[in-house]
C-alpha cells in the first residue's frame, strides 16, 4: 500500500476505515434507538391505549422498570465484562433483547398484549442494554488501533444522543401506526440485526498494560480500589454538588412521565406530539452539549443558573398550555441539562484523583441514576391525582431550592485537589463521560 493510500485512508472517517468498528458501532446505533423507541411507545401506548384508570402510575411504573436495571446490574455488569469475552457479552445482550420483544411481537399479533407482558420486554431491555453499553466502551481498544482510541470513544459518546433522539421520535408515531406489534417487530429487527453484526467481527486481544511503579508521593494501587465513599470524603465540594444534582434528579427526570400524560390530558395529541415533544427535549440537549463549553461562568453559579432557567420553563408549561410552547419550553431545559453535563462532567474531572475516576465515574452514575426510579413512581402517582400542568408547577417548584443550595455553595478550588493554573478552563475531553449523565442520572 503506498503513502498516498495510507494518507487517504486516514482522512477517512474512522467508522469507514476501521470495518470492525464500523459494524459494532453500527450495532450499538441500532440497540440505542431501540431501548429509546420502545421506552417512548409503550409509555404512551399505556397511557393512550391500553390502560384507563391509573394510567399515571401505570406509565411512571413503566419507566421506572425500564431505568431500574442500568443501577441494580451495575456490580454484576462490571465483573461480568471484566471477565468474560467482549464480543459473547456483546452478542448476548443483543440476541436476548431481540428475542424478548420477538416473542412480545407474537403475543401481540393475537391481540392487545397485557401490561405485564410490556413490563416484563422492558425489564430484558433495559438489563441488556445495562451489558451493551459499558462493554462496548470497555472493547474499543480491541477495535481500533491506539491512535485511534480517542476518536472512536468520542465518535461512540457522540452518537448516542443522536440514536436516542431518532428511537424516540419513532415510538409513539410506531404505535399509533402499526400498534404494539409493529413496535416490537421494530424493535426486535434492531436488536437481531446488532447481534448479527457483533457475530461478524474479529475482536483483537486486549493488551494487558503493565502495572506502573508509584511516583515519590504518589498513591499506591491501593488507592484506586477505594470506594466512592472514601474517595468523597476528601472532596466536600464534590459531595455537596453530588447531593443537589441528586435532589434536582427527582424533578427533572420526572419530565419522560409528565410527556405522555401532557400530550393525552391537556393537548389531545397522539403520537406525533409525543414526537414532536421528545425532539424538543432531545434537540435542545444536543444543542447544550455542543455549546456548554463555551457557556462563562463558575460551575456552581452557573449550575444554579440554569437550574432557575430549567424550573422557569417547567413554570411556563405549567401555566400556559400550548403545543408549542410546550416544545419550546423543553428545548430550553434540554439545552439547560446539555450545559450543566459538559461544564460538571469537566470540573469533575479536573478536581478527582486520576486513580480514583474510573470507579468514581462508575459508582456516581448509579447513585444519580437511582433517583430516576423514584421520580418515575412518585410523579406516576400524583399524575392520577393532578393534572399534567400542575405536575409542570411542582417540577418548577422542586427545582428551586437545589438551584438556591448549589448557588450557596463555595466553588470547588485548589484545596480540593492539586492543579495547575491551565486546569480551570480546561474543556471536557472526548473519552470523558456522557455529557448528559451529570445531570439525568446515566438515561439516554
Amino acid at each position: 500500500m503506498t503513502v498516498t493510500t495510507v494518507r487517504q485512508r486516514r482522512r477517512l472517517p474512522l467508522v469507514l476505515r476501521n470495518r470492525a468498528f464500523g459494524a459494532v458501532w453500527l450495532g450499538q446505533v441500532l440497540t440505542q434507538a431501540a431501548v429509546r423507541m420502545f421506552q417512548v411507545g409503550v409509555s404512551w401506548w399505556l397511557v393512550a391505549y391500553a390502560v384507563g384508570a391509573g394510567r399515571g402510575l401505570a406509565s411512571g411504573l413503566f419507566m421506572a422498570v425500564s431505568t431500574l436495571p442500568a443501577v441494580a446490574l451495575a456490580p454484576v455488569v462490571a465483573r461480568a465484562v471484566s471477565r468474560l469475552a467482549h464480543r459473547s457479552v456483546l452478542r448476548t445482550a443483543a440476541a436476548t433483547a431481540g428475542a424478548a420483544v420477538l416473542l412480545l411481537a407474537l403475543v401481540a399479533y393475537g391481540g392487545a398484549p397485557p401490561t405485564v407482558a410490556a413490563y416484563a420486554a422492558t425489564l430484558v431491555l433495559a438489563s441488556c442494554q445495562a451489558f451493551f453499553d459499558p462493554c462496548l466502551t470497555t472493547s474499543v481498544p480491541e477495535l481500533v488501533d491506539d491512535e485511534d482510541i480517542e476518536a472512536a470513544t468520542g465518535f461512540e459518546l457522540s452518537t448516542q444522543s443522536l440514536a436516542s433522539l431518532g428511537g424516540a421520535l419513532l415510538g409513539a408515531l410506531i404505535v399509533d401506526e402499526a400498534g404494539m406489534t409493529g413496535l416490537a417487530a421494530g424493535c426486535a429487527a434492531a436488536y437481531l440485526a446488532a447481534a448479527l453484526l457483533v457475530t461478524t467481527v474479529r475482536f483483537r486481544p486486549a493488551v494487558a498494560q503493565e502495572p506502573q511503579e508509584p511516583q515519590d508521593g504518589a498513591e499506591s494501587g491501593a488507592g484506586a480500589a477505594r470506594g466512592l465513599r472514601e474517595v468523597l470524603a476528601g472532596l466536600p465540594a464534590i459531595r455537596k454538588i453530588l447531593v443537589c444534582f441528586a435532589a434536582a434528579n427527582l424533578f427533572t427526570t420526572a419530565v419522560f412521565v409528565v410527556i405522555p400524560l401532557y400530550t393525552k390530558s391537556e393537548l389531545g395529541g397522539g403520537g406525533s406530539t409525543v414526537a414532536l415533544l421528545e425532539a424538543g427535549l432531545g434537540t435542545g440537549t444536543l444543542l447544550g452539549s455542543v455549546t456548554g463549553a463555551r457557556v462563562p461562568g463558575r460551575p456552581t453559579r452557573l449550575g444554579a443558573g440554569l437550574l432557575a432557567v430549567m424550573a422557569a420553563a417547567f413554570a411556563l408549561a405549567g401555566l400556559v398550555a400550548g403545543r408549542l410552547v410546550l416544545a419550546g419550553c423543553l428545548v430550553v431545559a434540554g439545552w439547560c441539562v446539555g450545559v450543566i453535563g459538559v461544564r460538571f462532567v469537566a470540573l469533575f474531572q479536573r478536581l478527582v484523583p486520576p486513580a480514583d475516576k474510573p470507579g468514581f465515574f462508575a459508582v456516581m452514575q448509579a447513585v444519580l441514576g437511582a433517583s430516576f426510579p423514584v421520580a418515575s413512581l412518585l410523579f406516576g402517582l400524583l399524575g392520577d391525582h393532578l393534572p399534567a400542568r400542575t405536575l409542570c408547577l411542582v417540577q418548577a417548584a422542586g427545582l428551586v431550592p437545589a438551584a438556591i443550595a448549589l448557588a450557596l455553595l463555595r466553588e470547588p478550588g485548589a484545596d480540593d485537589r492539586e492543579r495547575g493554573p491551565a486546569d480551570v478552563d480546561r474543556q471536557p475531553h472526548p473519552s470523558d463521560p456522557s455529557p448528559e449523565f451529570v445531570a439525568t442520572g446515566g438515561e439516554r
